[in-house]
């Protein structure tokens, strides 16, 4: 019976993870103000338009940050939640599961941030210069955070050190508030 609830969780950890990566990748993509007529902004646009539409009618956006969009991975990361714990034992509290998936979507976009800034240092040595939609949206959603530790930090023998600087901060972050946040969590629930 723990072989099924184990490949069930990998199901929904595989589907959820989808649908929050798509609407993360539109609230970041609005943050930036990425160009709009990039194909994959037209795909995540059009893919999540019918679901973002309805709630945003309740919830505006603040400044360039789409509230709803927030709302909406948060709730997803919810459901998914509630769905692992009911597979494997008793559901925690409401207050605990509202923290804990503050936690998940934390997480989450540190983790979506850390693979981004890995891409863009491969980017770097593979060439950036190629006309591949996914380049400039790479290149757009790791420059808010690459950029005040590059004006910080000058590059030391022509070499930009920034990226492992992000890299160390995202995984301090995960270690020192994710993972508090989690534990939090569980033990409201």
């Amino acid at each position: 019976m723990n072989y099924f609830a184990n490949a069930g969780q990998i199901l929904i950890e595989f589907a959820f993870g989808i649908l929050v990566g798509l609407i993360v990748l539109r609230v970041l993509l609005q943050l930036v103000r990425a160009n709009f007529h990039n194909p994959i902004c037209q795909f995540l646009y059009k893919a999540s338009n019918p679901i973002l539409m309805p709630l945003r009618r309740f919830i505006p956006s603040w400044r360039r940050l789409d509230l709803a969009g927030v709302v909406l991975a948060w709730l997803l990361l919810l459901v998914k939640r509630v769905l692992v714990f009911a597979m494997f034992g008793p559901v925690p509290s409401f207050a605990g599961l509202a923290v804990i998936a503050v936690a998940d979507l934390i997480g989450f976009v540190l983790m979506m941030m850390l693979i981004l800034v890995i891409v863009r240092v491969i980017l770097s040595f593979a060439g950036s210069d190629s006309y591949h939609p996914v380049v400039p949206l790479v290149f757009q959603l790791t420059e808010p955070v690459l950029k005040p530790v590059r004006t910080r930090m000058p590059a030391l023998a022509g070499l930009d050190f920034s990226p492992v600087i992000v890299l160390l901060a995202i995984s301090l972050l995960q270690a020192l508030l994710v993972a508090p946040l989690f534990d939090l969590g569980l033990r409201i629930g």
